[in-house]
């Protein structure tokens, strides 16, 4: 039987992943099959049990699953359980010895990294602003952190939900959160984790956000710059959309399942084509 994987969400007729994940295994030479799931939001674990009676072996999850394959783990990597989600199981993974186990890790800060250093952004030592607190900023603190930045510093419309994130989380750095009105400026590298993007909507910032030669990242992507990323560009910052993150992401769950690590550069390139 072929091994099997898949993307769970709810949608998922959008998602790029089983794309990404096929260009990945002709790459390798690798042989498996990769589909979309779109598992009912009530029984995100009965999907999850009856992709595994099919025969598989390991799935990426997105929103809104991400906490629900959290659960269901017998085991996590350690920047899942900081994360408290889980965007990628794998049967019977990481040493258990038990094939029927779950493991659960979270590739979104990794693939976070990845791309901004492919695009020479200075994390050691760098003054980064974080957009937003929900479960996007969450799953790319520890791998941020573990950069060694001067600080980090988390905006959230609810101030609220910045300082809780930034208490969780401060034992690994300098950290503080507040709401976007605490927000001052000189940051070499600011995040846009929040859903603003999808409306075309930008939170309230300062126009002297950027220190020079600062980069602007948004996790979100479109055939078109994001209203933050223009914004961002037009007060001299440099602009970085979320698609390399999302394939360096899918690379380190694919390393995770199969062992071979693939080029990400070339299917970057075709899904920026194809936007």
């Amino acid at each position: 039987m072929i091994d099997r994987y898949c993307v769970f969400g709810h949608p998922i007729g959008h998602s790029k992943s089983p794309t990404i994940h096929a260009a990945f295994a002709e790459q390798t030479g690798e042989h498996l099959e990769y589909t979309a799931i779109e598992a009912p939001l009530d029984d995100f674990a009965g999907a999850w049990r009856a992709f595994v009676a099919e025969g598989g072996r390991g799935a990426n999850v997105t929103v809104p699953f991400k906490e629900a394959a959290f659960a269901l783990c017998d085991t996590l990597s350690e920047r899942a359980r900081r994360a408290g989600a889980v965007n990628t199981l794998i049967l019977g993974g990481n040493g258990l010895s038990d094939d029927f186990k779950v493991y659960g890790d979270t590739t979104d800060g990794v693939g976070l990294v990845r791309d901004l250093k492919r695009h020479e952004v200075r994390l050691a030592g760098a003054r980064i602003l974080v957009l937003g607190a929900g479960g996007a900023v969450r799953g790319v603190l520890e791998p941020l952190l573990a950069e060694a930045p001067s600080s980090v510093r988390i905006a959230n419309r609810t101030a609220a939900k910045a300082e809780a994130l930034a208490d969780d989380f401060g034992d690994l750095g300098t950290i503080a959160g507040g709401g976007f009105e605490t927000v001052g400026g000189g940051f070499d590298l600011v995040i846009n984790g929040t859903s603003a993007s999808l409306a075309g909507d930008l939170p309230p910032l300062p126009d002297a956000l950027f220190a020079p030669g600062a980069t602007a990242h948004d996790m979100m992507y479109g055939a078109a710059p994001t209203v933050f990323l223009r914004w961002a560009a037009e007060r001299g910052a440099r602009p970085v959309d979320g698609l390399g993150m999302l394939v360096e992401q899918a690379a380190e769950s694919f390393f995770q399942w199969r062992g071979k690590r693939p080029d990400t550069a070339p299917v970057r390139e075709a899904l920026r084509r194809a936007l």
